[in-house]
């Protein structure tokens, strides 16, 4: 089931985070590239030192223990929220005012 997760992420060009369970580490905001055989191609970026470092990687199916991608971010704090006048009533997100009852 993880092979095919891992193989419909690498179509969908999207950013994840990988956990290889041979090293024991993370690697974060990873793209999957290519897989050809058990070897998964990684590209990623570290930041140390105020020096960003750009890397490719090649790890086999096998060491891959888990996947994990955000699926969506919202600001802290008070920000307006765009909201589109399109979307139906009940799944529009109206801001919070003080006057309103929210219990």
């Amino acid at each position: 089931m993880l092979h095919r997760k891992i193989y419909q992420l690498c179509t969908d060009n999207r950013e994840v985070c990988v956990f290889l369970r041979d090293q024991q580490r993370w690697i974060e905001n990873a793209r999957m590239t290519d897989i050809e055989g058990d070897l998964v191609t990684l590209r990623y970026e570290t930041e140390e030192d105020d020096e960003v470092s750009a890397w490719e990687e090649m790890v086999r199916l096998e060491s891959i223990g888990a996947i994990s991608q955000k699926l969506a971010s919202v600001p802290r704090g008070q920000v307006d929220l765009q909201i589109s006048d399109d979307c139906p009533e009940a799944e529009q997100i109206h801001p919070r005012s003080p006057e309103t009852d929210w219990e």
